[in-house]
């Protein structure tokens, strides 16, 4: 017989089937030549075969079913994530393969949990250590997951998981509990020791183990909003002191020289000094206005609006193009200050270099609410422009107050709105206002 087979169970059940039949071979001649009675010889050699060959197959399937018996074992263990038991792979057949892929796959399953309870180890360091208050619950509401900030913020610094986050939100503070049963992200305010804490609310929902869950995330931007204000302020600043004394000192050496003339009789030269004192000087009203309007906008006064009325007034102060059909149902806005936004756009679309002709305004209804676009085909916005137009005092003009847009944004967004600039595949802007219409 071939090695290989003499190593296999298939070599290894031939060979006992082999010598079992010839065992019953010998014993048959033997009893037959003894009683001297073939039939005798064969009922006697049946007797005494069958207990040897169940004897035999005891003895010879009795370390394979232990083996079998380890590898159920070591098989239902790794069902329970224990992965520690091995076998010890002391034959060289197709069991012993089995046992040395089954220590091979342990091994491989005990690497894969070590390296994963590593990196949960790092997420949750990472988890813990951020500013961020997390707070994950179950469809139950209760708080399967927090991290000391939460802690903090919510219980004080203990432990609340398995808590109902419910009631845990009692014991919070009004505007905290009213910012989580809104159900919409955005920031609120929490006054702690006579002083007010801004944070924002973020949340997200997802299903896991089959159950839908519930991820809280509570950022606080107290610091960073307040080093933003002194930015502001600083920038603020900077500007007023520019603009005050561009027109300042010229009003000034003007003023001075005004005097001289004055004395000198000459009306020509004193009548062209006090024209242009009152040019610098309307130019500082009307700078000081715009500051003015941006810091005193009112709340808009929502109201039913005709379409056709309304662009037709519209075209008298800022002229465009209208794109396609004008909505058939009023829309509902304060007319005055959406007039304002649009007139603005309409003149930063003539004032991009685009023709004049090419200036649109398309309105049109959706089932989300409102658009109204204003297109131009001047040069677009470069990235770097387009992040920062929307920010106040920013302008790329050289007397510009960079108030226009952050007005614009400033209506739009009191109307629950909201306002985004982009660039034109086929060149040119595209400034879209959102509405909301109900």
């Amino acid at each position: 017989m071939p090695m290989h087979l003499r190593r296999s169970l298939e070599g290894r059940f031939l060979l006992l089937a082999a010598a079992l039949s010839v065992a019953a071979v010998l014993l048959t001649v033997l009893f037959a030549w003894l009683l001297g009675s073939l039939p005798d010889a064969l009922l006697v050699s049946l007797a005494v075969c069958v207990p040897l060959t169940a004897y035999a197959v005891h003895r010879f399937m009795a370390p394979i079913t232990r083996l079998l018996t380890a590898l159920g074992d070591g098989v239902a263990s790794f069902k329970d994530g224990d992965f520690s038991v091995s076998l010890n792979p002391k034959r060289d057949d197709e069991l012993g393969t089995l046992v040395r892929l089954y220590n091979a796959a342990g091994e491989v399953l005990r690497r894969e949990r070590q390296s994963l309870y590593q990196r949960e180890l790092m997420l949750d360091t990472v988890i813990q250590s951020t500013p961020w208050a997390l707070v994950l619950s179950n469809a139950n509401e209760r708080v399967v997951y927090s991290n000391v900030a939460a802690r903090q913020l919510f219980h004080q610094g203990r432990r609340f998981e398995g808590q109902s986050f419910t009631e845990v939100l009692q014991d919070a503070p009004e505007t905290l509990r009213e910012a989580v049963r809104g159900g919409r992200d955005g920031m609120f305010s929490v006054q702690r020791d006579g002083e007010d804490e801004i944070y924002y609310l973020s949340r997200e929902h997802f299903t896991l183990n089959a159950q839908r869950h519930s991820l809280y995330l509570f950022k606080q931007l107290t610091r960073e909003l307040n080093r933003q204000e002194v930015a502001i302020w600083k920038k603020v600043i900077r500007v007023l002191s520019h603009e005050l004394n561009n027109s300042l000192a010229p009003i000034t050496s003007l003023a001075h020289s005004g005097r001289i003339l004055a004395g000198q009789a000459d009306t020509t030269k004193l009548t062209a000094v006090l024209a242009t004192i009152e040019e610098r000087a309307q130019h500082l009203k009307h700078f000081i206005d715009g500051y003015g309007r941006f810091a005193k906008l009112p709340a808009p006064r929502i109201e039913s609006v005709d379409w056709a009325a309304f662009t037709a007034s519209l075209s008298g102060m800022a002229p465009f193009t209208l794109e396609g059909r004008l909505p058939g149902d009023p829309g509902r806005f304060d007319a005055t200050q959406l007039q304002q936004v649009l007139i603005n756009l309409l003149k930063n679309a003539h004032e991009s270099g685009s023709p004049k002709d090419a200036v649109t305004l398309n309105v049109r209804q959706t089932p989300q609410g409102l658009r109204l676009d204003v297109a131009d085909a001047g040069p677009g916005m470069s990235p770097d422009v387009l992040e920062q137009a929307l920010l106040p005092f920013y302008s790329t003009k050289q007397s510009g107050t960079g108030l226009g847009l952050p007005l614009c944004r400033e209506i739009v967004e009191a109307h629950g709105g909201r306002l985004s600039l982009a660039n034109r595949a086929e060149g040119g802007l595209v400034v879209s206002v959102w509405l909301p219409q109900t």
